[in-house]
């Protein structure tokens, strides 16, 4: 999954969320993303920009950066 913005994700079916770690060193947590969303963006070549297109400023989301700060 190479992509020079987002270095990994995980997606959990039971709740929905869809955590996405950045190269920059963030980590959010997208909330309620339909498990067709998630699959896409599994299958996608181009990971930044189906991001970009399909989940930023579409779904609620947290920051959760500081709570996997060690």
């Amino acid at each position: 999954m190479p992509s020079s913005v987002i270095r990994f994700f995980c997606y959990a079916p039971d709740t929905r969320d869809l955590k996405v770690a950045f190269v920059s060193g963030r980590l959010y947590v997208y909330e309620d993303v339909p498990p067709e969303v998630a699959a896409a963006f599994r299958e996608t070549r181009s990971k930044g920009a189906f991001f970009n297109h399909e989940i930023r400023d579409r779904y609620a989301y947290r920051d959760i950066t500081q709570e996997y700060a060690g």
